[in-house]
């Protein structure tokens, strides 16, 4: 049944619980809006506007499927519902499924009624799946029409920076600094490049900024986190850590992170995870051997393992995939977070039918990032670390490298760094020492019940002899040397991590040992490591 929606636009105009509803939506008083939109669903379910305010209300509040559904619905009563379709193209981008995203936006395309809005969006989709090129060329676009959105430059820069365009990157970064000195992601955007350094004129500016009255949390944290790289240059120590440590203040405020759930999680999967289930499910998943999972700590040398690799003629590097998360969230039951979860334990009585589903979903899910004929590639996500049984089960012939870096470098510099998302242990010193040790406690776990399945690479001796350990890599993945995995820093291919300039240079030891200065604030993170601080090797 499709609806007349210009008969709904005008009643929807002298609704009052919709425009009560609407305003409530524009004050954040989401309660409020429930409490209107919910009777009057009930008495008027085809009512595609409240519809879509009910989908708004539900991906405010991080219910993305609920909102994906009811943006659905909305559109099966009225196809030329553009602004649904425009909300439903947000939503799959939200949830990581960027292809059917772009593929919304390009049936507002075809209707004619496509704004700068619907190409900025498409340029995001495009970026994350590899269309870089197509990416760009739309927010040239955008920006020949809006030359004065700061957001829309610093996104172009994003977008250089990820393709190795350096100078275009900074000269994108600098103009949306022109437009808006208080936008701080801008600002720390400059700084994550790592060979940026600020000027005596950068540092006023950010400091001047910090004192605009009213300043957006926000714009706050993320100066704070520009300043603490801008005197860590200087080398001035004792204020640099004073910045890291207000930013990380203010980030860790928002975060909503339990450093017990990671804890509970690894328990659980240790007991979970036997070397009977394993047993149980000998020759079963899918088959397939194209993945190669880089896992680990963030921060701890897995971009640089990924270029290295992906300088091979047989392997192709993607990114981060978020696939394996998202199976995972489809498994555990939870509606939303802080509901108690099924995984690991839904997988005790898995069959074996489901398991090689799983698996050959998820390379469907993967191949949207992938542009060659080569046969392995590459999941670089360094979380999916909390679920390689999961992955063993799945896809029993993936190969699996744990990227491990010493705990004071990869944890301060975790620290140091802001994660626009998925790091939410990152903004403490102790939940990111609890966060290395639970990590370091699993990985041990899976070394004894699956021994030789993962292979670990230690950054430091990566840096000390190279050679060694990219033949050792290869020799696991059993693939041939290739002398162009030397010279990976010559690899032209797009890299999204916050390491994309480091591993267009050389290896350096210029990383090691740079939490020496700071070590007199240190403590906190000292005492969560433990033990693990001395054995972190192993």
């Amino acid at each position: 049944m499709e609806i007349d929606l210009q008969r709904q636009v005008e009643r929807a105009r002298q609704e009052p619980r919709l425009l009560r509803a609407g305003e409530a939506l524009v004050a954040n008083d989401l309660p409020v809006a429930e409490q209107l939109l919910r009777p009057y669903l009930k008495e008027r379910p085809t009512d595609v506007f409240a519809i879509r305010m009910m989908a708004e209300l539900a991906a405010r509040v991080g219910r993305l499927p609920d909102s994906e559904n009811l943006l659905r619905r909305a559109l099966e009563l009225a196809p030329d519902f553009t602004a649904a379709r425009a909300n439903l193209a947000t939503v799959l981008y939200k949830q990581n499924r960027s292809g059917e995203a772009i593929a919304e936006l390009e049936r507002i395309e075809k209707s004619g009624e496509a704004g700068l809005g619907h190409h900025s969006l498409k340029a995001a989709a495009l970026s994350r799946i590899g269309g870089q090129e197509e990416a760009l060329a739309l927010y040239r676009l955008i920006l020949d029409a809006r030359p004065d959105e700061p957001k829309l430059w610093m996104s172009y820069g994003h977008l250089q920076r990820t393709v190795g365009e350096q100078a275009e990157c900074i000269d994108a970064y600098r103009k949306a600094i022109a437009l808006e000195p208080t936008l701080g992601e801008v600002w720390w955007s400059l700084a994550n490049l790592k060979t940026v350094k600020f000027d005596n004129d950068d540092v006023a500016a950010m400091n001047a900024a910090l004192e605009v009255p009213n300043l957006d949390m926000q714009d706050r944290f993320h100066l704070h986190f520009a300043l603490g790289k801008a005197l860590e240059d200087r080398r001035e120590v004792d204020a640099s850590f004073s910045h890291y440590a207000q930013a990380n203040r203010l980030r860790r405020a928002i975060a909503t992170y339990d450093p017990q759930d990671i804890a509970r999680h690894v328990e659980r999967s240790i007991a979970v995870f036997t070397p009977d289930l394993f047993a149980a499910h000998a020759g079963e998943g899918c088959g397939r051997d194209d993945p190669i999972f880089v896992l680990g700590m963030p921060r701890a040398g897995s971009t640089l393992v990924e270029q290295i690799l992906a300088s091979h003629p047989a392997i192709e590097g993607t990114a981060e995939l978020p696939d394996i998360p998202a199976l995972v969230r489809r498994l555990d039951g939870r509606e939303m977070r802080g509901d108690d979860s099924d995984y690991p334990e839904c997988l005790v009585d898995i069959d074996g039918a489901t398991l090689k589903a799983l698996g050959e979903e998820y390379l469907d899910r993967a191949r949207i990032q992938r542009f060659t004929d080569r046969p392995f590639f590459i999941d670089k996500l360094p979380n999916n670390w909390a679920h390689v049984g999961f992955i063993r089960l799945i896809l029993p012939n993936a190969r699996i490298i744990d990227a491990r870096r010493d705990p004071m470098d990869c944890c301060f510099s975790n620290f140091k760094q802001h994660y626009a998302r998925g790091q939410r242990f990152s903004y403490d010193l102790a939940d990111i020492g609890a966060y290395y040790r639970d990590y370091v406690t699993l990985m041990r776990h899976f070394d004894d019940v699956l021994p030789g399945v993962v292979h670990r690479v230690i950054h430091e001796d990566l840096v000390e002899d190279p050679e060694t350990q990219v033949r050792a890599m290869l020799d696991f993945l059993g693939l041939s040397f290739d002398p162009a995995c030397l010279a990976f820093h010559e690899n032209p291919r797009a890299v999204r991590t916050a390491s994309s300039e480091q591993v267009r240079q050389p290896i350096t030891r210029s990383g090691i040992g740079r939490w020496m200065p700071y070590e007199p604030w240190l403590d906190p993170l000292k005492q969560a490591l433990g033990t693990v601080l001395e054995d972190w090797r192993r």
